[in-house]
């Protein structure tokens, strides 16, 4: 039986997976722009504006739904956290353009070394991708691989930054140590969005190993 919440619901599912479409297209392109010279600034400033414009139809949606249909707890769990998922999409769309305005800001950087931001950025875009997978799916397991990857690029992070800090090429080193730190962020948001599904699923924000390996609600608080 059809409740009259349901549209409503349908519409923020809607929502939620334009926007994670968006942010991968976005990130993509932000990340091409800077590793192999390509100028797509206005491509991803008009995505990440279409991402702002959804963040705000999110936010009057949920407090729509809110004020009309006084959801039950699973509802509002999805409600209250499609608001936190939604503004992380907003932040890609936005770390996003930062890293193409860096290749814009620092001009040719042909010259410069981007093993390190290659093997990142590599990171950065699954866990975008499995960030929007693991809300349409709600399988509490992926949040395993979020944890691994959000680790590695933290882990290369720390170790990236005291190397840029002597080097020899200051125009190179800025450049790397900005886009090292979009991503980064990125890193985290994507973590923080797998929480917030957590939380949707199970009503808690971290989870047992146990409980993530039976994909069950039994987690800690």
């Amino acid at each position: 039986m059809t409740r009259l919440i349901d549209p409503s619901l349908k519409k923020l599912s809607s929502l939620m997976s334009e926007m994670g479409e968006h942010s991968i297209q976005c990130v993509t392109l932000a990340i091409e722009s800077y590793l192999y010279g390509k100028n797509t600034t206005d491509q991803v400033h008009e995505l990440s504006s279409k991402i702002s414009k959804t963040y705000f139809q999110v936010a009057d949606l949920t407090f729509e739904m809110l004020l009309k249909y006084q959801p039950v707890a699973d509802d509002f769990r999805l409600i209250r956290s499609s608001i936190e998922i939604s503004y992380g999409f907003s932040r890609f769309g936005r770390y996003a353009y930062d890293i193409t305005l860096v290749r814009d800001m620092f001009g040719d950087i042909s010259e410069c070394d981007k093993s390190w931001l290659i093997e990142v950025s590599e990171k950065v875009k699954v866990m975008i991708k499995d960030a929007v997978m693991y809300f349409a799916d709600m399988d509490i397991r992926k949040s395993v691989t979020m944890q691994q990857n959000e680790n590695f690029v933290d882990k290369i992070y720390k170790e990236r930054l005291p190397m840029l800090i002597n080097s020899k090429n200051t125009k190179c080193a800025l450049a790397e140590a900005l886009v090292l730190r979009y991503m980064e962020r990125i890193g985290d948001h994507a973590m923080f969005m797998s929480d917030a599904i957590n939380y949707i699923v199970t009503g808690k924000h971290k989870l047992t190993k146990q409980a993530i390996a039976d994909g069950t609600e039994n987690a800690d608080q």
